[in-house]
């Protein structure tokens, strides 16, 4: 039986959420290409995703949509994490691409939270973004959120 989390000498664990099915993936490649129902066909195939949230996410329009599909995205997400093994500490690295939908939704709900003037949520999410991962937000994945918020 193979663990999720990487235990090291040097440092607090690493977990690794497991990899979205490529059924999902599929569906969310349909949606960013303009298939609107593709989304919807996603959340119910996979309502625990993050990844399927942060589509959700990026898709709203409406500042307020863009929070709650983040807000469940990062909930799913934690929910993730704690049957893989997290316990409230230790990474949870960019670099891996099972943890993206979740790292995503947290990174979209701190944007989210500016936008609304929500400020001590903007500030919470950013400081847990850095405890998950030191290396800080990959630029590619500012510009995605860059491109989503304009």
């Amino acid at each position: 039986m193979s663990s999720s989390i990487s235990l090291s000498s040097s440092g607090p664990p690493e977990t690794r959420l497991p990899i979205e099915s490529a059924e999902v993936i599929h569906l969310l490649s349909r949606a960013s290409s303009g298939d609107e129902g593709a989304r919807e066909e996603a959340v119910r195939l996979s309502p625990r995703s993050s990844l399927v949230w942060w589509a959700c996410g990026t898709a709203a329009t409406d500042p307020v949509a863009r929070y709650a599909a983040f807000r469940v995205g990062y909930h799913r997400g934690l929910d993730s994490l704690r049957a893989n093994g997290w316990r409230g500490s230790g990474f949870v690295r960019w670099t891996h691409a099972g943890n993206l939908g979740f790292l995503r939704c947290l990174l979209g709900l701190q944007m989210a939270a500016g936008e609304l003037g929500e400020a001590d949520e903007e500030e919470r999410c950013r400081l847990f973004l850095l405890q998950l991962d030191p290396s800080g937000v990959p630029v590619d994945e500012a510009k995605r959120f860059g491109e989503t918020f304009e």
